[in-house]
């Protein structure tokens, strides 16, 4: 742990133990009931993402396939990287490594994910994707998944699906703080306050760790210390409007090894012990809207600013090795209607993009050219909503003029029946699009990758249909989907001679993609719960398997809490199955598949309240000590634990 983590564990302390005196008026922490309900979301909850308006549907009224995990559920699974409780999704895949970690949903690239966080688009205009890695949970927050084309509401980049992590509305104060193996040091705190018609939020989180080997047979430990600072604030002036602003700072750093260049070594592609190699990210995030609410509610109009500025180095023994700079500026006009009578509910909505990306390689040998590049987009989209009592169903046009690609109009249909009062099917189509990104267009590394100006932006089209089912008088929640998803135009990577420089280029095959997710959510009597995932794959390009893309994914999360909340206990299992890779051990650098195995990861965690405001716990991840590789010849963290305390105000 360096001298920043100590510094930045001291600020979270005064944060944490002087949040009493602006949580004077909140109230305690509520026990738990002795019995956890499974939720009736219609009741409950809403579903932020799944519309672009104020007047968010249900979930059990959206048409597609969603995941909703909530902060009671990341609060005891003791979830610190966002990536990690991602894989309990059924249809997500994560892989990662330093300074890198990447998300697939349904068999799509990376990059053909969108993430949200707190409504702002946090990928990199560089990379064309979000390093998830970068994302700790913070105390309060949610995730929600959906899967599926969103293209029609949403734009580029989500072709596979988005990824919406919302830090939420906080009222008191709170804080954490642990230790563990490794020399790790996490801790996180918030503090809030909620008025009549205002509230307001601070949080901070520190996750920190020297690390353990990550080359095959290495000793060189690969660390990383990661701060997040965020604050959300929304006033009401008057009745019917409201202000809001919400920013982020988020900074990385870390140490990575790189592979063996020498040819003539027998370790040549493998990632090999590389001191003196480290990375920083540093982003920047920040929204401000307004929004007005005229005939008693229905009818809303929001307007709103965002932007994202992420800038990322590495470093090698000597200096600074690579760098890129990348900025998003946004801005977005949303008006909703909603009406309807008889049970019936209908909304209208409209919405305007404007959107500018920036990029520029920040090559220190002044090989490539530094100078920025500029691509604009405006997209103009629309969506119908109906929800009956037992019929659903929902229509979103999309139509984007960008200044360096063809326009292109992208839709979703969706529809949804109750089929009985436990019984409900669903069905869905959409298209997709995802413009390349600056680094596939622009980018540039001396000898070993070469941007493609020429390149067209990729093409989906997909479907699906669900069943979901309730049993045991609601205590059993089951859900079934199976898709089809055709990809055209995909970008990938060529070697072409004689130099064999990697260069990207748009494939002229099919890349198909069809699978079956299942998930299931139960009661076990008056204490336990379980939360069930599998996901079955099957992605291939030209009759060739994806690289990176699981047959296999399931995972299982067994929660015991004892009565009035006194203690609880989870175990969460996570089975990743085999699957392909590519290696660069030929010395034309022509990549080569390898087969990455299967493996199953137990983590096992523990609390108990020791007083009315303070708890103690404690978790092992990778009980069994696993040994397994993520991305070829990059070997993933082995057994390690964590105690800490917990205050709540």
């Amino acid at each position: 742990m360096n001298s920043r983590s100590l510094l930045c564990g001291v600020a979270l302390a005064a944060l944490a133990w002087g949040a009493p005196v602006l949580a004077q008026d909140a109230g305690a922490r509520q026990d738990a009931p002795d019995r956890i309900e499974i939720a009736d979301y219609k009741r409950t909850d809403i579903l932020v993402s799944g519309s672009r308006s104020d007047n968010d549907p249900y979930p059990e009224e959206y048409t597609g396939s969603v995941t909703i995990l909530e902060a009671d559920q990341l609060s005891r699974r003791q979830v610190r990287d966002v990536a990690d409780v991602l894989r309990d999704v059924p249809g997500v895949a994560v892989a990662g490594i330093p300074g890198q970690t990447q998300l697939r949903v349904r068999g799509s690239e990376a990059n053909h994910v969108l993430v949200l966080v707190d409504g702002i688009e946090v990928s990199d205009p560089f990379a064309g994707e979000f390093d998830v890695g970068t994302l700790q949970a913070e105390i309060g927050s949610r995730v929600e998944v959906l899967r599926g084309p969103q293209s029609a509401l949403y734009g580029s980049d989500a072709i596979g699906g988005v990824v919406a992590y919302d830090s939420g509305r906080f009222d008191g104060a709170s804080a954490w703080f642990e230790a563990g193996s490794n020399s790790t040091f996490n801790g996180s705190a918030r503090v809030g306050k909620t008025g009549q018609r205002w509230n307001a939020s601070l949080s901070g989180v520190i996750v920190s760790t020297n690390g353990e080997p990550n080359a095959r047979g290495g000793s060189r430990d690969i660390g990383r210390d990661s701060y997040t600072l965020s604050g959300k604030v929304s006033v009401e002036p008057s009745y019917g409007f409201e202000l809001r602003a919400s920013a982020r700072f988020v900074q990385t750093e870390g140490e990575f090894n790189d592979s063996d260049f020498d040819t003539t070594s027998p370790t040549f592609g493998f990632i090999i012990d590389s001191p003196g190699t480290t990375f920083e990210n540093e982003a920047i995030y920040a929204l401000v809207g307004a929004r007005v609410s005229t005939m008693d509610g229905k009818w809303t109009h929001d307007l709103s600013g965002q932007i994202a500025d992420i800038a990322r180095d590495t470093f090698g023994a000597f200096g600074r090795t690579s760098g890129s700079d990348g900025d998003r500026l946004k801005a977005s006009y949303v008006s909703s209607l909603s009406f309807g009578a008889n049970g019936i509910d209908q909304a209208l909505t409209f919405a305007a993009d404007w959107e500018r990306e920036r990029f520029r390689n920040d090559d220190p040998f002044d090989f490539a050219f530094t100078g920025r590049r500029i691509i604009e987009n405006v997209g103009l989209s629309g969506e119908y909503r109906f929800a009956g009592e037992w019929f659903d169903f929902s229509a979103a046009v999309r139509h984007d003029i960008n200044d360096r690609f063809a326009d292109e109009t992208t839709f979703r249909f969706g529809a949804g029946i109750d089929a009985s009062h436990d019984t409900r099917l669903r069905a869905a189509y959409g298209t997709g699009i995802k413009n390349p990104g600056f680094f596939e267009l622009f980018g540039f590394f001396d000898g070993r990758f070469i941007g493609n100006e020429e390149l067209t932006p990729e093409r989906s089209e997909s479907w699906e249909i669900g069943i979901d089912q309730r049993l045991a008088d609601d205590a059993i929640m089951l859900s079934a989907t199976y898709f089809d998803s055709r990809l055209k135009d995909e970008i990938f990577t060529t070697f072409p001679a004689p130099d064999f420089v990697a260069t990207p280029a748009n494939r002229a095959t099919l890349s198909k993609q069809h699978g079956v997710e299942i998930s299931a959510k139960a009661q076990l009597g008056r204490h336990f719960t379980l939360d069930a995932a599998y996901a079955w794959l099957n992605a291939e390009e030209d009759g060739v398997e994806e690289v990176r893309r699981p047959g296999n994914i399931a995972s299982a999360a067994l929660n015991w809490t004892a009565p009035n909340d006194a203690a609880a206990m989870t175990l969460v299992l996570r089975h990743n199955g085999a699957t392909d890779d590519v290696a660069f051990t030929d010395p034309s650098f022509i990549p080569v598949t390898e087969r990455l195995d299967s493996y199953t990861l137990v983590n096992f965690n523990a609390e108990a309240r020791i007083s009315e405001r303070i708890r103690l716990f404690g978790r092992v991840e990778n009980l069994f000590d696993e040994t397994y590789e993520q991305v070829f010849s990059f070997v993933s963290p082995g057994r390690s634990f964590a105690a800490g305390l917990r205050a709540d105000f």
